[in-house]
């Protein structure tokens, strides 16, 4: 089993910088894949990024450039550096792993953090 906690949302103002973090437990982070979704009020929930366990990346094309997806198995946490935020990336922002070693629909999810940018 492995859950996932959030942290590092916050109000920022449009321009500016924000680092989430994903702090998991359990014994097989290492072998996982993890991403981030986001969801905006009255939106459906989307995909934000996704690192394999090797480290290979990826992004939905609305954030990428500007943000970076990163991983720490030595501290079972994995991480979201968010750059040039803008007002449309306000949202609860979650992290996301499958139940298995490759990416896939998401078994294990966060909380979610609070992310909100202002113009």
């Amino acid at each position: 089993q492995v859950q996932l906690v959030e942290s590092g949302g916050g109000l920022v103002q449009a321009g500016g910088s924000l680092r989430l973090s994903c702090a998991a437990s359990g014994s097989i982070f290492s072998l996982l894949p993890m991403g981030w979704y986001r969801q905006a009020p009255g939106q459906q929930r989307e995909f934000v990024a996704s690192i394999t366990r090797d480290g290979s990346t990826n992004y939905a094309e609305r954030v990428n450039g500007r943000f970076t997806i990163s991983r720490d198995n030595a501290k079972k946490t994995a991480y979201l550096q968010m750059n040039s935020l803008k007002p449309e990336d306000t949202a609860v922002y979650y992290c996301a792993a499958p139940r298995t070693v490759t990416w896939g629909p998401p078994g294990y999810w966060g909380q979610g953090t609070q992310v909100t940018v202002s113009s």
